[in-house]
């Protein structure tokens, strides 16, 4: 491949990752609601927020360029966080 090729897929791979991350913000944004809902468990609230702290921190697992271990850290707190709002009496599945 040419130059011209790998800078296509670098810009490629760099939109489809800012797009993750967008959805990802968007989705924690909304998730505050249930943090401030007072039957959230701490663990579940601490979660939310160590993965926040991890994305935005300078040391990570894998080096920044590959942002798998951010995302995957948010994915697995929104999901208990989700899991958890579901179970709550008044708020409705999806």
């Amino acid at each position: 491949m040419d130059l011209t090729a790998w800078l296509f897929v670098g810009v490629v791979a760099a939109l489809l990752t800012m797009g993750v991350a967008g959805v990802l913000l968007i989705r924690l944004i909304r998730a505050r609601k249930l943090l401030i809902d007072a039957g959230v468990p701490l663990r579940n609230k601490a979660l939310v927020w160590a993965a926040a702290i991890y994305t935005v921190c300078p040391v990570d697992l894998i080096p920044d360029p590959v942002y798998l271990d951010d995302i995957g850290f948010l994915l697995l707190a929104l999901r208990s966080l989700s899991a958890h709002g579901r179970g709550l009496p008044g708020r409705r599945s999806a």
